[in-house]
């Protein structure tokens, strides 16, 4: 693993309008949204994807020309999935599938790292943060969707990483995770709620001092990525492996 590795990998030739589409028409391919299914709004992808908003809506109006969303309008309007989705060939879309070696030394370097701090963590979580972090958690159960999910989500993870207060961990872990975030897709909101019960859990450990349980839940609830994150997913059905994942997790 190469810590020193340049940010991203193939993707940053992208620019951020066709990102976005990638990200999305991946999603569709993964089964991951839904024919009939309503995007959130460009503000809130934005957010999600730490693109602008006009880079979002230029993609929603182009996802549109290719016939793989419609636009409705009114009180219950909005971007929605076409009925019967087809996804084309986008050079974008191959950007991400090169980068699946980066992405899965990513996941490595920062389920280490993780678990390590988690760790410490457990050893004296100060009152106000397992209160921040179980409010986290809460939020994330009634979340409605994908992009929302992934704001809190970045949060509750971002906090963990400070507690112990070594400054410089912390900036590690939040530049990993920075990097990996690139490469999140939408994922459906009850994959990310199963996900959330090991935030729970892990709280629940931070809660009770048990610094290895800490370490051992964060380690694992990352190094799942390897399976659920959309390359593990690529990689299922390139083996031909037709089970879609029941318990899969989020993109943390």
């Amino acid at each position: 693993m190469d810590l020193s590795s340049e940010p991203l990998g193939a993707i940053r030739r992208s620019g951020a309008v066709d990102t976005v589409r990638a990200r999305i028409m991946l999603a569709v391919e993964l089964g991951m949204l839904a024919p009939g299914q309503r995007l959130p709004s460009p503000e809130e992808t934005a957010r999600a994807f730490d693109v602008s908003e006009m880079s979002v809506r230029r993609a929603y109006r182009t996802l549109a020309d290719e016939s793989l969303v419609t636009r409705r309008r009114g009180n219950s309007g909005g971007t929605f999935i076409v009925d019967e989705p087809h996804v084309g060939d986008l050079p974008e879309i191959e950007a991400y599938r090169a980068d699946a070696q980066h992405v899965h030394d990513l996941i490595d370097q920062r389920a280490v790292l993780e678990a390590g701090l988690a760790g410490l963590a457990a050893h004296a979580c100060p009152a106000e943060d397992l209160a921040a972090l179980t409010d986290l958690v809460e939020r994330m159960r009634t979340v409605p969707d994908w992009a929302g999910y992934r704001e809190l989500d970045a949060e509750f993870h971002d906090r963990i990483a400070r507690i112990p207060g070594v400054a410089a961990a912390a900036l590690l872990h939040h530049r990993l995770s920075h990097e990996l975030y690139a490469y999140f897709i939408p994922y459906r909101i009850d994959y990310l709620r199963a996900s959330n019960e090991e935030h729970a859990r892990l709280v629940d450990a931070l809660a009770a001092a048990d610094a290895a349980l800490a370490s051992r839940l964060t380690f694992e609830h990352i190094v799942e990525l390897h399976e659920s994150m959309y390359v593990g997913l690529g990689e299922r059905e390139t083996r031909g492996d037709s089970r879609h994942p029941d318990a899969p997790t989020d993109a943390r």
